[in-house]
């Protein structure tokens, strides 16, 4: 049986830009999307940690360090400052693992990795 799994997670970026006018999804620096291991076009969660907004989309790479730019409908529902976490997720029948990105707010660069293992909920 497949079972949706996180598999990989942004935890405390800040929110640097809204372009509702844009037709969708989010620009991501780059950085935070490798060590995340999600991928350009990837579908996303994203959860405010500020307020209730809950959206999904998919992402963009952004062309500058620390940036996150939500776009078109997305940007309506969030303020530039907010603080979000970023999950991916994937379709499997055993977890395998996952990284989660920990964001120093200040400058949305990464402070530490995270990796989740599959003996119950570990981490390393």
């Amino acid at each position: 049986m497949l079972r949706t799994f996180v598999s990989g997670k942004i935890h405390r970026l800040r929110v640097s830009a809204l372009n509702p006018k844009y037709n969708g999804s989010c620009l991501i620096c780059p950085d935070l999307l490798a060590a995340a291991g999600i991928r350009p076009f990837e579908k996303v969660e994203i959860y405010s940690m500020t307020s209730t907004a809950r959206i999904a989309t998919y992402v963009f790479p952004g062309a500058a360090k620390g940036e996150f730019a939500l776009n078109g409908g997305a940007a309506l529902h969030f303020r530039i400052g907010d603080e979000v976490a970023i999950v991916a997720y994937r379709r499997e029948e055993h977890f395998s693992g996952a990284e989660c990105v920990i964001v120093d707010p200040s400058n949305n660069s990464i402070a530490r990795i995270l990796r989740y293992e599959q003996s119950a909920g570990s981490f390393a």
